[in-house]
């Protein structure tokens, strides 16, 4: 068992394991995100009722959701997840250095490429995953570190849509989590499909597939994020039904 994970197959493996976590993870985060947009459609965002309860009847979508992820069970698997992107982040690094040391480190241009056929993305995921992970450390800071955080600590959480207002309400960061969700679609693009192959579903029937299934995959995620930042801007600058929150929250943000 100690040889398999140390091999090369077997870092892979752990990889990937760790990455499909990774993958229902956003699956799970962009939807409940998503939920405000749904709110934006049905001119329910920014609904919280005054109670302060989960799952009230006067709650927008959104809020609900996120009082779904202040559930037992999903405060049970922050820890788990949490250890999730240590792994795939450690290993990313690891696997990286090694293919970098394989390739002839600083003097791998001198040498013939295996993975000259490989695409763009294959080829810069450790940038890709470096770019993923600097903006994913300033989203925990603007929005995990104010809601499920305070509320592990015991204390009231913020307004979730006045979150995306404040923060969404800034073109700059805007602009920057475009950049950041681009980088999340190349990464997963060539990692969910990556992901099958390193189980062993690689005959190129079954990889063709995968490879469509992947673009899906990822531009759904992708999709969700980016329509949720820009309904966030909308709302903050066009919206008369957000005015009770936008002027001050921009401002100091």
């Amino acid at each position: 068992m100690a040889n398999f994970l140390t091999s090369s197959i077997g870092k892979k493996f752990i990889q990937s394991v760790s990455g499909a976590f990774l993958v229902i993870f956003l699956l799970l985060h962009g939807t409940i995100n998503f939920f405000s947009v749904l709110d934006s459609l049905k001119g329910q965002f920014g609904k919280v009722a005054p109670d302060n309860f989960p799952y009230t009847h006067g709650d927008g979508w959104f809020q609900l959701g996120c009082d779904f992820m202040s559930s037992p069970v999903i405060k049970i698997m922050v820890p788990i997840l949490a250890l999730g992107f240590v792994i795939h982040i450690g290993y990313g690094i690891w696997l990286s250095v090694q293919n970098f040391q394989r390739r002839g480190g600083v003097k791998r241009y001198e040498v013939a490429s295996k993975a000259k056929n490989d695409s763009w993305s294959a080829k810069n995921m450790f940038v890709l995953g470096i770019i993923v992970l600097g903006f994913l450390c300033f989203h925990l800071t603007h929005f995990w570190a104010k809601m499920q955080l305070q509320e592990f600590m015991g204390n009231e959480a913020e307004n979730p849509y006045a979150l995306l207002l404040a923060t969404f309400g800034n073109i700059w960061v805007l602009v920057l989590y475009v950049v950041w969700f681009i980088a999340i679609w190349l990464h997963l693009n060539h990692g969910f499909w990556s992901m099958f192959q390193t189980i062993g579903w690689n005959n190129k029937k079954w990889l063709s597939r995968l490879k469509v299934i992947s673009i899906i995959v990822s531009t759904l995620i992708v999709a969700m994020f980016l329509c949720t930042a820009v309904n966030a801007y909308v709302e903050a600058h066009y919206v008369t039904a957000s005015a009770q929150y936008t002027a001050p929250l921009i401002a100091n943000f």
